[in-house]
């Protein structure tokens, strides 16, 4: 991942050596000449406005992605676990608790694009052209996913990496929904998990039958890695409405502790960005970093998955392709420099201690509560 900024120099070669197949919709009239050059001087720090540094990061993409796709997929398709790994404390790799398998979880709120975002990275990193792989609410605004699906995007036997979809929290009932990503992040996943919630049930609401049951069979994945997935388009909307029911409930969702563990600041990643104006899709990545309180460019990516509309993501926009590679790539860097040391001998001792000494002072609490109620009562009686 080479971070590039563009001199006014060097803008023309660079221009050249983008991919002509791009759609460049972040080039509008207001920051871009006819040759695709910016109208203000960016060698100046003092015009590097927020809106010029996403911007800047588009150019970056773009400039990579001509050739850095294929680099960057071929490190994922040799990724294993532990590989982004540095050694820090003086601690050996061989000391840390490496899962076979980094689990990267995809959360969001309802229809905010987590299944088409599977799809296209099996179209882009395994390959897949055109097939889907996840069911979305595309043509059917009332599916949702009911159970925890774990995908293997690259299509390989040797793949060092899952990617989990989840189903998507409402907005009406987020306490339930940010309970569930909890108990997702501390306990673990499986495949073909159930995910009912109390609305399910109620409403005269039918449940299908997925074969949850047989989820046990799974085995359970420690999530090492959440990344967001929002609805820009949405959020345009609330942000033009004024109705920010939609991004309050986002907000809880990115500052959700069990998910601040694995990382302070969680990828997010921006879907449905084509179906609104260039404008408005900056504006809008704008607000939500502004909002959320994140940098504009670290760490976000806007990913619209094109898959949807037939045609090939490398075909149509090798820019956006990148950017999705670049995500997971990230996502597998921040997973393997959050590994823990194994547990020792001396350190399952000190635990069994605890526990110990945590029950004793439970039965010590029960005990002083059965007895002050039981002088209470008698002496009660001693008054008549």
């Amino acid at each position: 991942m080479r971070n590039i900024s563009f001199s006014s120099d060097e803008e023309q070669s660079n221009n050249d050596l983008l991919p002509k197949t791009t759609s460049l919709w972040w080039r509008t009239k207001n920051d871009f000449d006819e040759n695709g050059h910016f109208k203000v001087d960016i060698s100046d720090l003092s015009n590097i406005t927020p809106r010029i540094k996403i911007l800047r990061e588009m150019e970056r993409l773009a400039f990579i992605s001509t050739e850095g796709l294929e680099d960057l997929r071929h490190k994922l398709i040799t990724y294993r676990a532990g590989d982004f790994w540095l050694p820090v404390g003086g601690i050996k790799k061989e000391e840390m608790e490496i899962a076979p398998v980094i689990t990267i979880m995809l959360v969001g709120l309802s229809a905010s694009g987590k299944s088409s975002l599977v799809n296209y990275m099996y179209s882009v990193l395994g390959r897949s052209g055109l097939i889907p792989f996840a069911q979305t609410s595309s043509g059917n605004s009332h599916y949702t996913t009911m159970f925890l699906e774990e995908h293997n995007v690259l299509r390989s036997m040797r793949s060092g990496f899952c990617v989990y979809d989840t189903r998507g929290l409402d907005t009406n009932d987020m306490i339930e929904g940010l309970d569930e990503v909890s108990t997702w992040m501390t306990c673990g996943v499986r495949h073909n998990q159930p995910c009912f919630r109390h609305g399910d049930y109620t409403n005269n609401n039918k449940v299908i039958n997925g074969g949850g049951g047989a989820s046990t069979r799974y085995t359970k994945r420690k999530v090492d890695c959440a990344i967001i997935v929002a609805d820009l388009s949405e959020i345009n909307k609330a942000f033009t409405s004024g109705d920010l029911k939609h991004l309050v409930a986002l907000k809880s969702l990115f500052s959700n502790s069990s998910i601040r563990k694995s990382n302070e600041n969680p990828l997010l990643i921006l879907t449905h960005g084509d179906t609104i104006s260039a404008e408005e899709r900056i504006v809008s990545r704008l607000k939500i970093c502004e909002f959320l309180g994140i940098p504009e460019t670290t760490g976000v990516y806007d990913v619209a998955c094109l898959t949807e509309q037939g045609i090939l993501p490398e075909e149509s926009d090798p820019v956006t392709a990148f950017a999705l590679t670049e995500a997971v790539y990230r996502s597998l860097m921040q997973s393997d420099r959050n590994h823990q040391p194994k547990k020792k001998f001396k350190d399952w001792i000190v635990l069994f201690l605890t526990w110990i000494m945590c029950c004793i002072g439970a039965l010590f609490a029960m005990l002083a509560n059965f007895f002050s109620r039981f002088s209470q009562q008698h002496n009660k009686k001693l008054k008549y």
